[in-house]
């Protein structure tokens, strides 16, 4: 596989799904989940942090006791993750700016054969912590659903942190269009805006081919 390196010499792409990734919206409705678990002692508790834990309190909890699940996703209930009525799966963040007030911080679905997982920006801000969690999430994603070497990932990982930091600085203004970062599967990310949901905000988004059974 070969990994486009430079960011503005990759190939922009107008993709039909991007529908489905706008759609995706932000929601400020949704409680975090409070579990009732007593909290391991901190000597005992792993020292890696999950991708959903944006509070160090929250971090101390073990993970959530959810029902066995068939979703190709549901190894995201350990990162924090809840799966919502429709089957995607949300990280729920609290607003700091606002007291009382949650929104969608990651989403990924499965649409068509493909995976689209955004990190939404509220009003085009990213939130302390959130670039590089947000990496994170697509790498996983990548690793587990990608036909790809190590040598391979981290080309991919240099792209997006490349794209997300240009996102950070105001360089990458949003756009319609999506970005290749792997060329043989068409793997693509794009920054845009959000095309409905209560608040007003963009989001980074990939689009990556799952593996054909």
């Amino acid at each position: 596989m070969n990994i486009i390196v430079r960011l503005f010499g990759a190939i922009a792409l107008q993709i039909s799904a991007f529908t489905a990734m706008s759609s995706m919206a932000m929601s400020d409705t949704k409680p975090l989940p409070v579990y009732t678990q007593e909290a391991p002692a901190v000597s005992q508790r792993k020292t890696t942090q999950r991708i959903c834990s944006l509070d160090p309190i929250e971090d101390l909890l073990p993970p959530p006791q959810t029902k066995a699940s068939n979703s190709l996703l549901s190894y995201l209930a350990e990162q924090g993750f809840t799966q919502n009525q429709e089957g995607s799966w949300v990280c729920y963040a609290n607003d700091p700016k606002k007291e009382g007030r949650y929104f969608t911080l990651f989403k990924v679905k499965q649409v068509d054969g493909r995976l689209i997982a955004s990190s939404f920006l509220d009003e085009g801000s990213l939130i302390q912590g959130q670039e590089n969690r947000s990496l994170n999430f697509f790498m996983m994603l990548i690793e587990r659903h990608m036909n790809t070497t190590q040598e391979n990932r981290q080309g991919i990982r240099r792209y997006l942190e490349a794209f997300v930091s240009l996102v950070k600085q105001g360089k990458i203004k949003p756009t319609r269009r999506g970005f290749l970062f792997d060329q043989p599967n068409r793997a693509l990310v794009l920054y845009h805006t959000l095309s409905s949901g209560n608040l007003k905000g963009t989001g980074i988004t990939i689009n990556i081919s799952l593996p054909k059974s």
